[in-house]
C-alpha cells in the first residue's frame, strides 16, 4: 500500500494517470489509488470525476485499437483466434454500443473495448456508456470505503 501512498501524494494527476492506464492494456490497477486517495482529503466529486475520466479515455485508447488497427492484422498481433471473434463480433452486433456499460470489468473490458471500435459500434453511445459504468464502478469504490450511501 506504501506504493500507492507515494502516488495519492501525488493527486488528483497520478489519479488521473492511474486511471488511464488502468484501462489500456497496461496490467494496472487503479482502484487501490482510488482507495488511498478516499481514505484522504480530496473530495468524493473531484475523486470521482478524474478516476472515471481517466479510465474512459483508457478505453477509448482501446477502442481506438480496434477501430484504426487493420482487423487481420490485430487479430494476428493479439492472437486470437477466429471463432473466439467470431463470438466478439456478434457479441457487438447483438448488443452494440451497450457493451459499453461492461468495459470496467476486469479481463474482458479491454477486449471489448476494442471488439466495440474494432466491429465499428459508434463512437459517442460507446463513450456515454463507458463513462457511466466506469463512474458507477468507482463510485461503489468510494461510497463503500467513505461509509456513504451514494458518493455524491
Amino acid at each position: 500500500m506504501e506504493l500507492f501512498t507515494g502516488w495519492a501524494n501525488a493527486g488528483l494527476p497520478a489519479l488521473f494517470l492511474a486511471s488511464f492506464l488502468a484501462a489500456t492494456i497496461l496490467p494496472f490497477s487503479s482502484e487501490a489509488l482510488l482507495a488511498a486517495m478516499a481514505l484522504g482529503p480530496w473530495g468524493t466529486l473531484p475523486l470521482l470525476l478524474t478516476a472515471s475520466i481517466g479510465n474512459t479515455l483508457g478505453g477509448l485508447t482501446n477502442y481506438g485499437i480496434g477501430r484504426w488497427i487493420p482487423e487481420g492484422k490485430l487479430m494476428r498481433r493479439l492472437r486470437v483466434d477466429p471463432g473466439k471473434a467470431e463470438r466478439w463480433h456478434a457479441l457487438v452486433q447483438r448488443y452494440g454500443s451497450w457493451c459499453a456499460l461492461l468495459c470496467w470489468l476486469p479481463v474482458v473490458g479491454d477486449p471489448i473495448a476494442i471488439a466495440l471500435g474494432l466491429f465499428r459500434a459508434r463512437l459517442w453511445p460507446v463513450l456515454l456508456l463507458m463513462f457511466i459504468g466506469k463512474a458507477a464502478r468507482y463510485a461503489v469504490v468510494i461510497a463503500v470505503l467513505r461509509g456513504m450511501a451514494w458518493p455524491l
